[in-house]
């Protein structure tokens, strides 16, 4: 009688232990930034527009959103009076989104909340130990060609 094949532990695999890690880590960060009234996904884009305005066509190609998707948070951020829309005077097809007073303080505000996460869960970990696993991770979305940025 032939013996069933072997099936691996889930505890024996890393993409078991990374899941779990990432889902914590995303998961509280979620709610960090919910209790300051946006999302993930807004923050992500809350934080590409503090270096400047930006046009939603840049903002999705550098976040691996669609355009849709961009425009879908720009309008839930307009509507919260954290971005605001600008058209060139001579290029009317043209739009940038940039930063309102409101959103531009938000901004740091947020960090901070991202900064504290990383800390809760990571803190324990020496520098190296930090800068190592980061190597890794950075390996690892390198050669497998990892572009869009995590907004969820």
């Amino acid at each position: 009688m032939a013996r069933p094949p072997t099936v691996s532990a889930l505890e024996t695999h890393l993409g078991y232990w990374l899941r779990i890690v990432s889902n914590q880590v995303s998961q509280s960060f979620s709610r960090k930034v919910a209790e300051a009234g946006v999302s993930v996904a807004e923050w992500v884009i809350l934080r590409e527009l503090h270096d400047g305005d930006v046009a939603p066509s840049l903002l999705a190609a550098k976040t691996g959103l669609t355009r849709g998707g961009i425009t879908k948070i720009a309008d839930k951020l307009t509507a919260k009076s954290f971005v605001t829309r600008t058209q060139d005077d001579e290029d009317l097809r043209y739009q940038a989104l940039a930063l309102t007073a409101k959103g531009r303080a938000l901004v740091p505000k947020l960090a901070a909340l991202a900064d504290r996460n990383d800390a809760e869960f990571f803190g324990h970990l020496s520098v190296a130990e930090r800068k190592t696993i980061e190597k890794i991770m950075r390996d690892i979305v390198r050669r497998h060609g990892l572009t869009s940025v995590p907004v969820e």
